[in-house]
């Protein structure tokens, strides 16, 4: 390997969805940024992460991403979610929600994964100080006096950063060479992901149902078509993806009902396991991490992109604040005052999640009376409602100035 080491203020491990918001929200504050990438992304080759899924996006992270200027390339491609509607398979419990109701131009919007990427990745090329480091695949972490070195396995200098980000995914190589312990659930299933198309367009209302095998979440897409994510124990999950068509549809139809009409096709099916992974810490001395090598949850309720894209607004800002102040962008007033302030956020998503999956998979009778009244006492009760969707919409507690819609200080505003 090389000798010589390059300087950064900031190395972001991973140039995924997550990492790459992080790098374009520090963009223009006068640091040098480098992002790590195990793979060079390539015309034509979506690097992990820039899948065929659908994001359901939050309002509060349109607005971030609005903030970022990142938004009119997303939205021709990002289909609104007007109302969504909740119910429990062969019970009474059900309940709406409705923009309108909530004061909003939409609740969130569901935007294909690769769209969201290729956007990023466009807008990481075009930024003049952001250099993307690939293929580079981390080795070895090593702390000293004024930051962190890292060694890489591919050929090429050593890189020495006064902060370094892990966003490198569930799996975080960051994650694993500082030894940070996790705590960790295996749900024994997995998602199946695919696009149908039913007869009667759906209106932007994305559904949530409830069923004995797990949750089904039926998301609009601009075309027509929904977004189909369906658990199963995965046994049974790895069945449907070589079920005939026909019968798959059906039995989809069984249990989802008629309230798009016949189901007429489906596309391509995917597998995702799914798991529960919190990182114990979410900084060390000069090192945070964020989105899935911090918290990695299940797809109930579509909150992991929009807890990590929350993490990156908390993030900059302490960052680009300690520029202002030409401060240590490493120092532990960004790494402590990040972990204090996504703490809260981060326990609360995670307990709400956990509570959804507990809940709607009891199959005692008087939980199950219970869920369903709290469901019905959700569509009625507007204080309640309201509390919900903030929760669930990004909007609650203390907000980073991006998810306010605010552009973060640049250098000049601190001698102002």
């Amino acid at each position: 390997m090389n000798s010589e080491l390059q300087h950064y203020d900031v190395v972001i491990a991973g140039a995924g969805l997550v990492g790459a918001s992080l790098a374009l929200a520090l963009s223009g504050a006068g640091l040098r940024i480098g992002l790590l990438e195990a793979r060079r992304p390539e015309p034509g080759v979506r690097p992990p992460g820039h899948d065929d899924r659908a994001i359901a996006l939050s309002a509060g992270s349109r607005i971030i991403l609005q903030a970022l200027g990142l938004w009119d390339r997303i939205a021709p491609e990002a289909a609104p979610i007007l109302r969504i509607h909740v119910s429990d398979r062969g019970r009474f419990g059900f309940a709406h929600l409705d923009h309108r109701r909530e004061g909003l131009q939409a609740l969130g919007h569901v935007v294909p994964a690769h769209v969201l990427g290729d956007v990023l990745l466009a807008a990481v090329d075009a930024a003049p100080d952001l250099e993307l480091i690939a293929p580079a695949r981390l080795a070895d972490i090593r702390q000293d006096e004024d930051g962190v070195r890292l060694h890489c396995t591919e050929p090429g200098p050593a890189l020495h950063a006064r902060l370094l980000v892990g966003a490198d995914g569930t799996d975080s190589t960051v994650r694993s060479l500082l030894g940070i312990a996790v705590r960790h659930r295996d749900y024994g299933q997995s998602a199946v992901i695919a696009n149908v198309r039913a007869a009667f367009d759906h209106g932007g209302v994305a559904y949530e149902r409830f069923t004995e095998q797990g949750p089904l979440a039926l998301l609009p897409l601009v075309d027509g078509r929904c977004a189909l994510v369906w658990t199963h124990p995965m046994e049974a999950a790895a069945r449907r993806l070589v079920q005939p068509e026909a019968d798959f549809l059906a039995d989809l139809q069984a249990v989802f009902g008629w309230r798009l009409g016949r189901f007429e096709a489906v596309g391509p099916r995917e597998l995702h396991p799914l798991r529960r992974l919190e990182a114990v810490e979410a900084v060390r001395p000069r090192v945070a991490l964020i989105g899935n090598a911090a918290h990695t949850l299940h797809p109930v309720a579509g909150q992991g992109f929009n807890l990590g894209l929350r993490d990156v607004a908390a993030l900059a800002e302490l960052i680009v604040e300690a520029r202002c102040r030409e401060d240590d962008p490493g120092g532990p007033e960004v790494t402590e005052g990040y972990a204090r302030w996504r703490a809260g956020d981060q326990r609360r998503v995670l307990a709400f999640t956990e509570l959804l999956l507990r809940t709607f998979a009891s199959p005692v009778p008087p939980v199950r009376a219970a869920r369903d009244a709290a469901m019905l006492g959700l569509d009625l009760c507007p204080p309640v409602r309201h509390l919900f969707t903030r929760l669930t919409t990004g909007r609650l507690g203390r907000l980073p100035r991006l998810a306010r819609g605010m552009p973060l200080r640049a250098p000049q505003e601190a001698a102002g």
